[in-house]
């Protein structure tokens, strides 16, 4: 009765909470993952989950099947690898350009996993701020781009990875402190911190201030922390992604606002060339990817 599948599906169920953001994670209907669940808890005469409003948590029969879950997926993948080199010879390389710079933080222990699991694979990075990511790929400098790019081009295939909320980013303090959210007027003529890149890809920019027709100053930082350094210091407002600034918000350096009422959320890529999206070392850098950010950051949601 107990099929790979349906270890999946109660592992995405333990991460995300939700039956709908289960659902997209492991690319099922709402309706086909639940009548996995009713069939599994009429087969062991037990509930594995339990509803709390529109929330869902698991019973102590559903936490011992993800536990073995943890255990035999990482088996299976393994075993995967494995074939794939017995099949071939997988050495190869695998740069990584990113357009998202506060994806470093996450990347890293990634990086790590992957060289665990592909030693023969040299990984190494883009280095620098690039205007055009996307074309890297196209000139062959680069075999994966981090971003939000997703515009259908030919022979670059975009690999869904997840959804996240950028935030408003304010100083302890700030007269907006006691806003929920924060509005496309609330930015007029204030001083944004941002990365030095093309206004058009910042999405506060883009999706918020443009089409409002808002002014405002820019001030530009390389490093994460540099910016931070800068909001705190009450020198402008930034906008950064939820998992990028947790640990700062956690312990007082800076407070985090929304913007808009149903939050500024952006999508998050992995590209790379048509004729290298099915190597399995690559397949396997998106699977460890996804497996790890929805492990270890909080507040992403699955990305068809």
């Amino acid at each position: 009765m107990l099929e790979l599948r349906h270890l999946r599906t109660l592992t995405a169920l333990q991460e995300t909470g939700s039956v709908s953001l289960a659902a997209k994670r492991v690319h099922l209907t709402q309706s086909a993952l639940s009548h996995q669940i009713k069939a599994l808890q009429d087969y062991y005469q037990l509930p594995l989950i339990q509803r709390q409003g529109h929330a869902i948590q698991l019973t102590e029969a559903g936490r011992r099947l993800v536990l073995l879950a943890e255990k035999v997926i990482l088996e299976v993948q393994a075993a995967e690898r494995d074939l794939a080199r017995f099949s071939q010879r997988m050495a190869g390389n695998l740069r990584i350009a990113l357009e998202c710079h506060t994806c470093f933080d996450w990347l890293m222990p990634i990086m790590d996993i992957f060289r665990e699991h592909w030693p023969e694979v040299e990984l190494d990075l883009v280095s620098g701020f690039h205007a055009d990511p996307i074309n890297l790929l196209k000139q062959g400098e680069a075999d994966i781009v981090i971003g939000s790019e997703n515009k259908p081009q030919r022979d670059i295939v975009h690999h869904p990875l997840f959804r996240f909320e950028i935030l408003a980013v304010l100083a302890p303090g700030h007269e907006f402190a006691k806003k929920r959210f924060l509005e496309a007027a609330d930015f007029a003529n204030a001083t944004l911190i941002t990365y030095p890149v093309p206004e058009e890809r910042i999405d506060l920019i883009s999706k918020v201030l443009m089409p409002a027709g808002i002014v405002w100053q820019r001030r530009t930082a390389e490093l994460t922390v540099a910016i931070l350094q800068l909001v705190a210091s009450r020198r402008g407002i930034a906008a950064l992604p939820n998992w990028g600034i947790k640990s700062y918000v956690d312990h007082d350096y800076v407070i985090a606002r929304h913007i808009s009422a149903n939050g500024l959320w952006s999508d998050l890529f992995v590209s790379t060339r048509k004729e290298t999206a099915s190597l399995p070392y690559l397949q396997d850098f998106l699977t460890t990817s996804r497996d790890q950010c929805f492990a270890t950051l909080d507040g992403i949601v699955p990305l068809k």
